[in-house]
């Protein structure tokens, strides 16, 4: 029988319901060196919803796994028209202010590193740079045979030449860019082939079940060993995927910062988690340390 990926997390013990004095973020940043985690909570405020926070895309919604991705036809049929409708939606999705403050705390030389749990692209947009997308990004799609990439927009033309029927009202959008659409909405949703090879496109994401590459979980773990501190932003670290870069910093004595309004699996390896929205406290920390946090070079992702 085909174990399904964890999905969800509960506390097994009492955690505390956090905090709003941002002087420890204020404290980490001032001082530098700092490696920012990201995860799905900070991009909601540019209109994409997390997994797990009130009303998370898992209460509706089981995302797509590797392993059914791979092993069906129809599986694959299904997720390219809801991930095609969501990507109208998700495509055009802006940084916001989390987005644009990471961005500033890296243009004045106070991060070491931003690894980000997202597929959205954000960060870039709002003008980070170097960003490690550990589990990829949905801005480019990748064949399964021969290992040529598409970009993603390049992707939505073909799809759109071979669906031009195709326009269903979805009831949501997922962190993944997968739009909630019944069967008989997706109806014969025609998918597209590799044009090098005609092998199967599957975004260049991270499924669910499918590991992260090594070689980037290797690069990720570098940057921890490099870093004076870890800050995690939105993330309720229920994977492994992210948890065990908070697990390793704490290991090694690095003070971990979590900024996230729900508690997380890796509270009990920080030094505090401040329970307030992250375009709210991010702006505030950048306004405590001088920094100012402009929009004027944002765009979609």
């Amino acid at each position: 029988m085909r174990m399904r990926p964890t999905l969800s997390w509960a506390p097994t013990e009492d955690l505390s319901p956090g905090t709003t004095d941002l002087e420890p973020v204020t404290d980490a940043l001032s001082t530098g060196g700092v490696l920012v985690l990201s995860g799905a909570g900070i991009s909601t405020e540019s209109g994409i919803p997390d997994y797990r926070g009130e009303g998370g895309s898992l209460s509706r919604h089981t995302p797509m796994t590797y392993q059914d991705f791979t092993a069906s036809a129809q599986a694959r049929r299904r997720y390219w028209a809801r991930s095609h409708l969501g990507w109208r939606t998700f495509g055009r999705a802006r940084p916001n202010a989390g987005h644009r403050a990471v961005a500033a705390f890296g243009r004045h030389g106070l991060l070491s590193g931003v690894i980000t749990q997202n597929v959205d692209g954000l960060h870039q947009a709002a003008g980070s740079e170097d960003v490690v997308e550990l589990h990829g990004s949905l801005g480019r799609a990748v064949c399964l045979s021969c290992g040529a990439f598409t970009l993603r927009r390049e992707l939505a033309r073909q799809l759109e030449d071979a669906n031009v029927d195709f326009g269903p009202v979805a009831a949501a959008i997922n962190p993944d860019g997968d739009a909630d659409l019944t069967d008989e909405q997706v109806g014969d949703f025609r998918v597209v082939s590799c044009t090098v090879c005609g092998g199967i496109l599957k975004p260049d994401v991270v499924f669910f079940g499918e590991a992260v590459p090594p070689r980037r979980v290797e690069h990720c773990r570098k940057l921890v060993r490099e870093a004076a501190s870890l800050l995690v932003l939105g993330s309720s670290l229920t994977v492994m995927s992210g948890l065990r870069f908070v697990r390793q910093a704490a290991q090694t004595g690095k003070p971990v910062l979590i900024v996230n309004r729900d508690p997380t699996r890796g509270d009990r390896h920080s030094v505090t988690r401040i329970a307030l929205p992250l375009g709210t406290a991010l702006t505030t920390v950048a306004g405590q340390l001088g920094i100012p946090v402009n929009d004027e070079t944002t765009g979609p992702a």
